[in-house]
């Protein structure tokens, strides 16, 4: 019996390669050797250890799996294809195709069973973090005695490329650092990488790394043939719940092809000689491409029975659950449906006219208001609480082993926080939030640019806006990353000019979806402004908005400003209406949310026919062409800030009242 079942898991190992092979051949692009190579270790943890339902993939007790070496793909395709979820072959024949549902990397949304966007190195072993994060956090919510309906692991397989970049090096640390015994990385050691042997740049012990990081550490030898020495590793990281694992697996690249253990098959196709040689090696007897054998299909389609089992089961248990604590499970299934509960944002502060408030300690009391009527509210920052003002007062520092506290330390390890962040985003049931100083966007942007592509509902808060924070000087003050935020597809920048716009801010972004939610924030007090004269924040919503009316409603210039800048455009309305030149303020917190609103609102906020327009942003101008055309003009920044207290930088580098005037007067003259 032994033989039988280890000749039916050589089979369907084999399937996999020759699938994963058949298909970069026919795309003529791809990499062969991460699915040649890890193909067994991933069939050992699919098969034996992955508790997962194909038929429901979004089944929330399910076992994660991130396939952070992302670039091979086709290992994960074939694999969601054999065991039963809606990935046909006629999508795996179309690999990297236009249209096709199997791109060249991974994509969360757009393949059924993918988990989390990847490609990108380094980042899927942080987004595995967060999801490890977020089941220890659900776990706390919700289980109670005598009912565990939160109770599940996340896996991630890691390359060496992945263990190389800074980001996964970050995540690992805290990682460890948490606990999170129910996290589990495969790291596919082969020892190879694009450019050659890895030797060429990377000599290091991972293995005695990890363990330095709290990881517990267990290793491989013979990955590329011995699947009982892969399932014993696998039992036993499995079966302790005090730290993380990290299975080292030697594996080699590009098994049975004759460019195997070389950089040659690592991010180029094997041509058909190449591929007829790899079958031949594997003894493998069909001459069709794409072929499944029937024995091999069967065997690999137990996972999907097996899997409607396990969460028919589980929802035996929730049935039960909710008997006993309908309240618990209501919350339950509204979180999983991502819907907001009754009278979330009642709670949401508003301050006075002439008061004098930092909209990062405005946007720091909304959070708090928010968070006790939103209780999946979870975040945290770079070692920056006290100046990001992101602390969830009585919310206790999240422990890693019982899944307590609400505040997330992620020490100064932006990089990761954001990959982490966005892990807890692809989990479900928790909005989760990252916040640092905005010029730190610098480290932290391809987890932005991927929670965007992911279109994930992440909350970034990123404080220390402009020039304007003054002494730290231009190496903290953000120049450029508002139009950097801006150019991303997906991501929503809300900048509020004062602390009842910041208040709203978070009622966006606590409720957006469809991508990430960048709060960029100011250091230094601005000015409450009244609105009893102006119009209400809440116009926020709409992303730009009639602050202040020209006088007789028919303007000659429009003053555009956002954040800080928005006062002084005010001011400059009085110098203006005081020369008897028609002045209209707009706020424009929001680019995005402007440009989703209608045509005719858009008009009716700037009107086409008044081409006398300015803008006023502490950054780079690069873009406000858009809002003032080409007969306006933008007061900015195109050079880096400088160190001395904030309100002399903003006077010296030209953000004044005295040149709003003079730009306005030159427009209409």
């Amino acid at each position: 019996m032994a033989t039988e079942i280890r000749t039916i898991d050589q089979l369907c190992i084999d399937t996999i390669r020759t699938l994963a092979i058949d298909a970069v051949l026919k795309a003529n692009s791809g990499h062969p050797g991460l699915p040649l190579g890890a193909a067994p270790m991933a069939y050992v943890l699919w098969q034996r250890h992955l508790r997962h339902n194909p038929a429901n993939p979004s089944w929330m007790d399910r076992d994660r799996f991130v396939l952070s070496a992302g670039h091979g793909s086709m290992l994960l395709y074939c694999l969601l294809h054999l065991t039963g979820y809606d990935v046909t072959m006629e999508d795996l024949k179309s690999f990297r195709q236009w249209g096709g549902r199997t791109p060249g990397h991974p994509e969360y949304r757009l393949t059924p069973g993918v988990e989390a966007t990847t490609g990108p190195l380094g980042q899927g072993a942080a987004n595995a973090v967060g999801m490890a994060i977020a089941e220890r956090a659900l776990a706390h919510a919700f289980n109670r005695p005598g009912h565990t309906i939160v109770h599940h692991r996340t896996f991630a397989l890691v390359s060496d490329g992945d263990v190389m970049e800074g980001i996964s090096g970050e995540a690992a640390s805290l990682a460890g650092h948490l606990k999170l015994g129910k996290l589990v990385a495969l790291y596919d050691s082969n020892h190879v990488t694009l450019d050659g042997p890895a030797s060429l740049s990377f000599s290091e012990d991972v293995g005695k790394r990890y363990e330095a990081y709290g990881w517990k550490v267990l290793h491989v030898r013979r990955g590329d043939t011995d699947l009982e020495e892969i399932d014993a590793a696998i039992k036993a990281a499995v079966s302790q719940q005090e730290q993380p694992t990290l299975i080292v697996v030697n594996t080699t690249i590009g098994y049975g092809s004759p460019k195997a253990g070389t950089s040659k098959v690592h991010g180029s196709p094997l041509n058909a000689e190449e591929v007829a040689a790899t079958k031949k090696t594997l003894g493998w007897e069909w001459q069709e491409p794409f072929t499944v054998p029937e024995d091999a299909r069967r065997a690999l389609l137990r996972a999907r029975e097996e899997g409607q089992a396990l969460e028919a089961k589980w929802r035996e248990r929730f049935a039960a659950y909710e008997r006993e604590h309908p309240s618990l499970a209501a919350e339950w299934n509204r979180r999983v449906a991502g819907r907001m509960p009754e009278g979330w944002d009642a709670a949401l502060p508003t301050w006075k006219a002439g008061e004098k408030v930092a909209t990062r300690v405005a946007a720091g009391k909304a959070l708090n208001a928010v968070a006790l009527t939103l209780p999946e509210l979870i975040g945290g920052d770079a070692d920056l609480s006290e100046s990001t003002k992101t602390t969830i007062e009585e919310g206790g520092d999240f422990d890693g082993q019982t899944g307590a506290g609400r505040n997330i330390h992620f020490g100064v390890r932006e990089h990761a926080m954001g990959g982490i962040v966005n892990g807890m985003a692809y989990h479900g049931g928790l909005r989760p939030f990252g916040a640092t100083f905005f010029n730190f966007l610098d480290y932290m942007k391809p987890s932005v640019r991927l929670a965007a592509l992911s279109e994930l509902p992440a909350i970034f808060v990123w404080t220390h806006d402009s020039i304007g924070l003054g002494e730290d000087g231009p190496t903290h003050q953000p120049v450029e990353q508002l139009m950097t935020l801006r150019a991303t597809p997906h991501t929503t920048v809300i900048r509020p000019c004062d602390a009842n716009e910041a208040a709203e801010a978070w009622r966006v972004a606590a409720s957006h979806a469809g991508g990430p939610v960048g709060l960029v924030l100011t250091r230094q007090n601005l000015p409450v402004l009244d609105r009893a004269k102006l119009a209400p924040a809440s116009m926020l919503a709409r992303g730009a908005y009639v602050l202040a009316e020209a006088s007789g409603k028919t303007p000659r210039v429009i003053l555009i400003a956002t954040g800080s800048e928005v006062s002084l455009a005010l001011e400059a309305r009085e110098a203006l209406e005081a020369a008897s030149i028609a002045t209209r303020v707009v706020s424009m917190p929001s680019w995005e949310l402007f440009a989703k609103q209608p045509a005719s609102y858009r008009d009716e906020v700037l009107p086409p026919k008044i081409r006398a327009r300015v803008s006023i942003e502490a950054g780079s101008s690069v873009g406000w062409e858009r809002w003032v055309g080409l007969d306006g003009a933008a007061i900015g920044l195109e050079r880096f800030g400088a160190s001395a207290p904030g309100d002399v930088v903003m006077k010296e580098l030209g953000f004044h009242v005295d040149r709003i005037v003079a730009t306005a007067r030159r427009l209409v003259s």
